[in-house]
């Protein structure tokens, strides 16, 4: 993991042993006894289960989008109910076939089913509905848009020690939660751990659960990801929940680390080394999560932390996870240090194209051995690769960008889906048209970009992770040629703020008051998670409408945007910024945020006065602008300024900022009354 010692994954560790327990092993044969549970041999029926206020579900409620992934036992496809109460959402539906699962696996699936109707848990993936038919078994589950955990902070972002406690806290919760079922989850492996749209987890896949057991009775069956298992699920002595608090452990460390405590060559020999082998703890771990890593590992299952009566509560309550507001994590209310990249309602970025590049069609393949642990397996996420921007030319036949590859697979041309009509705006490098879709007929506008002038990759990864912000215009498609790639987005039907500013000749100071406030907390908003607008400018804000509604304001064109990035090109979460980040690319990220700041000082004035402050006509030179901008002189007297009141002159004269004007010194008081300040008297 690209923790920020770990800037080149992953370098050679000092390694300082920890003494070792009295193990439950007994050789090399620890692991070979046969299961209990291994001879089950009857036919169980998997019943409905129905959503709260919906009715009882069939396959021909559901339309298929994708394919999501393929396991030994069927398919996970993205689906939409087309059937009220709940018709338009979107779901993830296993669809299993009776024929390809022995009969101890049919107990496994009517295992999972159970589980998941008793859980209700806001770190739990929910089942909506549960099916038969003749030959098929349906579980419709959560449909989660954000890829699994491990991949996603692997491969996009720089984080920190109290970064990953987030997630082991949240974890800590969902466990807990099922242990209090008397369910042992066994399976607990990073691609089990999934993110929403808003970067929360949710545990999925309980076909290896165990239910219904109380603390005092075991299971023996051998399951799970070898790496992960704990001692005694190894040596098949018996396990309890204690064993999942073992995987847990596991976990933490890799996060932490970026590699696993016991892994050898091959399986027996991760095997020896769970049950024997000494772990070395990094010293970089704060003394804290280093005790917590102690007495998770604990061989004797009796003696790990978890296991005793209190239960979690007795890892909730380690001073590793003094931080934690436990009520306000279960309630959602702590905000997760990385909000993945979503887009469109039905995106499936965060899956595997070589699953969703499928026609999606109901009938499981049938592979020639079905293994359990490949039960819904096809949750892998693959990382957009995104390339530096360098400024030089690209070849025109440049590969497909991962974000197209991911929506369209490699079967893709713009004109396929959508017809262009007349020219909106054109820009340096790219050209902005209105198209309409041919499917549903709806209006949208794309941006076409050459790029072989512009590499558009920055633009389309800030779109997808931070579009969903009501005032940030919204990507709803992309599509890529190899000479063009085409931005699909809502369509600006109101125009630009530029015009209504012309057409108007000035704003009211009230009207002002709204626009600002708008613009200015969605500015606040990018720059908290590390971007920088750098083109903000009357043509470049749009309203989504002809309402003239300051909530209808959209931030459109970030062509010239920046995302805050370590130096290998990964994203940082605010805390790693906040401790990692040398002062130079602080101060320089500084400078980018003051242009922001500026540019909104000119906006104030701009509607105030009705027109620029340092530009006096279309004949300006560069030159001359920038003079008197260096000069700091701009008039606050005759035409408009008139009919502006002293306390409206006072904010003007204030804007625009210096470019050293700080983040926390605009935002903590704005140049101008803001719309509460307004409602207020």
């Amino acid at each position: 993991m690209p923790l920020a010692q770990l800037k080149e994954p992953w370098p050679l560790m000092e390694l300082v042993p920890l003494d070792p327990e009295n193990g439950q092993a007994s050789g090399e044969e620890a692991g070979l006894q046969p299961s209990k549970d291994e001879g089950v041999l009857k036919e169980i029926s998997i019943t409905h289960h129905v959503k709260a206020g919906s009715e009882k579900a069939d396959p021909s409620h559901f339309e298929l989008l994708k394919v999501l992934g393929q396991g030994s036992f069927g398919k996970v496809f993205l689906v939409r109910k087309v059937t009220r109460p709940d018709s338009g959402h979107l779901y993830a539906m296993k669809v299993l076939k009776k024929a390809t699962l022995k009969v101890r696996d049919r107990v496994r699936t009517k295992m999972e089913r159970d589980i998941l109707a008793d859980v209700n848990h806001p770190f739990v993936v929910k089942l909506h509905y549960a099916f038969q038919t003749e030959g098929k078994l349906y579980l419709i589950l959560d449909f989660l848009r954000g890829g699994d955990l491990f991949t996603r902070l692997s491969k996009e972002v720089m984080f920190t020690e109290e970064d990953v406690k987030f997630y082991l806290a949240e974890l800590a919760l969902g466990l807990d939660h099922l242990h209090s079922l008397g369910i042992i989850y066994r399976d607990l492996k990073p691609e089990n751990i999934l993110l929403d749209e808003e970067g929360h987890i949710k545990l999925t896949d309980f076909g290896l659960s165990k239910e219904a057991i109380d603390h005092e009775k075991k299971a023996y069956s051998f399951c799970g990801t070898v790496e992960y298992m704990a001692p005694e699920v190894v040596n098949r002595q018996g396990h309890t929940h204690s064993a999942d608090w073992w995987s847990y452990g596991v976990l933490m460390f890799e996060m932490l680390t970026g590699s696993l405590p016991f892994q050898g060559k091959d399986r027996k020999e991760t095997m020896t080394l769970i049950l024997k082998a000494k772990l070395g703890m990094p010293q970089f771990l704060s003394t804290e999560a280093q005790s917590l890593l102690r007495a998770l590992f604990k061989r004797n299952p009796a003696n790990r932390l978890g296991s005793g009566p209190d239960g979690a509560e007795e890892i909730k309550r380690h001073v590793f996870y003094s931080t934690i507001d436990w009520n306000k994590l279960y309630r959602r209310e702590i905000k997760p240090p990385f909000k993945p990249a979503v887009a469109q309602p039905d995106d499936t970025f965060y899956f595997d194209t070589e699953f969703t590049s499928r026609t999606p069609k109901d009938s499981p393949g049938i592979p020639p051995s079905a293994g359990a642990h490949q039960l819904f397996r096809g949750f892998s996420f693959v990382a957009t690769g995104l390339m530096e921007d360098d400024g030089k030319p690209r070849a025109t036949q440049a590969p497909l960008h991962a974000v197209v590859q991911q929506l369209h697979g490699k079967n893709l041309v713009f004109s396929d889906g959508y017809v262009v009509k007349e020219t909106i705006g054109v820009g340096s490098y790219s050209e902005c048209k209105r198209c309409v879709h041919k499917a549903t007929n709806m209006e949208y506008a794309v941006k076409v970009i050459d790029k072989s002038k512009r590499d558009p990759s920055e633009e389309i990864e800030i779109l997808l992770r931070y579009g969903q912000h009501p005032n940030i215009i919204t990507l709803k498609d992309v599509y890529d040629d190899g000479k063009h790639v085409y931005l699909v987005t809502e369509l600006m039907r109101g125009g630009e703020l530029l015009d209504k500013i012309l057409r108007q000749k000035f704003f009211s100071e009230r009207e002002a008051s709204f626009v600002l406030h708008t613009i200015s907390k969605t500015v606040e908003y990018l720059h908290s998670q590390g971007v920088v607008h750098r083109d903000l400018k009357p043509s470049n804000i749009l309203y989504v409408d002809e309402s003239g509604n300051p909530e209808c304001l959209r931030i459109c064109d970030f062509g010239f945007a920046k995302q805050l990035r370590a130096e290998n090109g990964l994203l940082m979460t605010p805390c790693y910024t906040a401790n990692f980040v040398a002062p130079e690319v602080l101060k320089r990220q500084g400078y980018d945020e003051g242009c922001d700041i500026w540019s909104l000082g000119i906006l104030l004035y701009t509607m105030l006065a009705g027109y620029t402050p340092f530009a006096n006509g279309p004949s300006d030179t560069p030159e001359e602008i920038l003079t008197r901008i260096g000069s700091g002189k701009f008039t606050l007297s005759g035409g408009n300024w008139n009919t502006v009141s002293d306390t409206a002159k006072t904010a003007a004269h204030q804007a625009p900022p210096s470019l050293g004007f700080s983040r926390q010194e605009y935002w903590s008081g704005l140049p101008f009354p803001s719309p509460m300040h307004e409602s207020e008297k």
